[in-house]
């Protein structure tokens, strides 16, 4: 069986704990801690203002797909900037990842989209149907977001496990199809 690590990244509150915690077939290990008051002074709660805790650390999720013979470690990684520098610890060895999107508040995603562009690691854009949010065309998102043609746009809800899984597979067929042929060196490892 192979396994692959993916990162499932995005801004502040856009469902990267709920979409690792759908589709886990793991008790999930997650780094939630209350929000606090001086916390609110540097992470701005616009947009998610009911929102009580946060990630500030990472999330952690197995998904296994047997008839594939894939085995999947997910990765959630924060939202907020100052805890931006632990992605590239988290993106370390990873064939791919997802950014996850909310259209309301589509400039957080930008930090996602330049990480990952910068180190040539392959993603995709899944759009997160918030309820009472205006939906957006794939194309009109890709836009906004200045994607180059190769990277995919997908709609999901990370509240369902099957809309979760479905990324998932979608990023891993898009990583192999984007991963560079290396060619075999005698002895190497």
């Amino acid at each position: 069986m192979d396994t692959l690590k993916l990162v499932i990244a995005g801004g502040f509150g856009v469902g990267k704990t709920t979409f690792v915690g759908q589709v886990s077939e793991i008790v999930p290990l997650t780094t939630e801690e209350v929000i606090t008051e001086a916390s609110r002074a540097t992470d701005s709660l616009e947009g998610v203002e009911a929102k009580t805790t946060t990630t500030v650390a990472m999330d952690f999720g197995r998904i296994t797909f047997p008839d594939e013979h894939l085995r999947l470690l997910l990765f959630g990684t924060t939202g907020q900037d100052r805890f931006r520098t632990f992605w590239k610890v988290l993106t370390a060895g990873a064939v791919g990842a997802v950014v996850l999107v909310d259209t309301s508040r589509l400039a957080d995603s930008f930090a996602a989209v330049s990480h990952f562009e910068s180190r040539g690691l392959p993603f995709l854009v899944a759009v997160n149907k918030f309820d009472g949010v205006h939906r957006y065309t794939d194309s009109e998102v890709r836009d906004a977001l200045q994607l180059h043609a190769h990277v995919p746009v997908m709609q999901c809800d990370a509240r369902l496990a099957e809309s979760c899984a479905r990324v998932l597979m979608s990023l891993v067929h898009h990583a192999l199809s984007r991963a560079v042929p290396t060619q075999s060196v005698p002895g190497a490892f």
